[in-house]
């Protein structure tokens, strides 16, 4: 039974090592020139984030405003945990994955 419980804390911390930090989160949001990027999320999600004024951090949840392409305001948002955030990536960046497109 011990074990399982170290297993259980050890997967713990190996996820909250990959988790981005806010303080992370907000340098990226506040970088001058401002660079568009992507936030991945540990559920395998993904959202953009092309200017900074569509998106708020906070120590515990991270706001991310969706508008519909061609639109300047949005009209939903996604709330995420930081602790959920893998990594951070530019837009036009190498590295950067396309994101998988949905079927309407």
């Amino acid at each position: 039974m011990r074990r399982v419980y170290l297993q259980e804390a050890e997967l713990k911390l190996r996820h909250e090592d990959k988790a981005m930090s806010p303080e992370t989160i907000q340098k990226h949001l506040l970088s001058h020139p401002f660079q568009p990027f992507r936030v991945f999320l540990s559920d395998g999600a993904a959202y953009d984030v092309r200017q900074p004024e569509m998106a708020l951090v906070m120590r515990r949840e991270v706001v991310i405003a969706l508008p519909k392409p061609g639109e300047e305001i949005a009209r939903h948002a996604v709330y995420c945990d930081p602790l959920h955030i893998t990594r951070i990536e530019p837009i036009n960046g190498r590295s950067a994955k396309p994101r998988p497109k949905t079927q309407r």
